[in-house]
């Protein structure tokens, strides 16, 4: 009997963490993290612009999400005109995005810089993303890009 009980106060436990770690699908008007709104927004192109002349941007930018972590939502990238994603992390691993936002137009608040991203790092990056071992062996080389430190990120649409 008293393994029962056990095992049913265990049961319960586990549900209410489960519950608790479950991220709210991304809807328009949803944020994560920091509260954001939509206005005073650089697109993608303007931010190239705007880092072409600063090392930072710090405010805000509008992307459409073109690939999120796969393990817990602990990135997401946002599309550039000229293919390469823009990576957006999270301040502090402080909240994460759920899969279903990719494919939808977001706005992020934070800290943008251009950056150089180790080989190894980019390796952990693709192995996050799913890519196939032979994907991720392919990677020989470090990569410059955009990286933003997001605050917070507002689902537009």
């Amino acid at each position: 009997m008293k393994k029962l009980i056990l095992l049913a106060l265990c049961l319960g436990f586990s549900a209410i963490t489960f519950a608790q770690n479950a991220i709210t699908p991304a809807n328009a008007g949803v944020t994560y993290g920091k509260t954001v709104t939509a206005d005073n927004a650089l697109n993608t192109e303007a931010l190239n612009t705007s880092l072409s002349k600063d090392s930072v941007y710090n405010g805000k930018i509008t992307g459409t999400v073109v690939e999120v972590c796969k393990k817990k939502g602990c990135f997401m990238k946002l599309s550039q005109a000229n293919g390469t994603p823009i990576m957006v992390q999270f301040t502090d691993y402080a909240y994460f995005m759920p899969q279903d936002i990719v494919g939808k137009t977001v706005v992020v608040e934070g800290k943008a810089k251009v950056k150089e991203t180790s080989v190894e790092r980019l390796k952990h990056y693709a192995a996050d993303a799913g890519k196939t071992k032979d994907e991720i062996a392919m990677i020989k080389e470090p990569k410059k890009d955009i990286s933003i430190m997001a605050d917070g990120v507002l689902v537009v649409k």
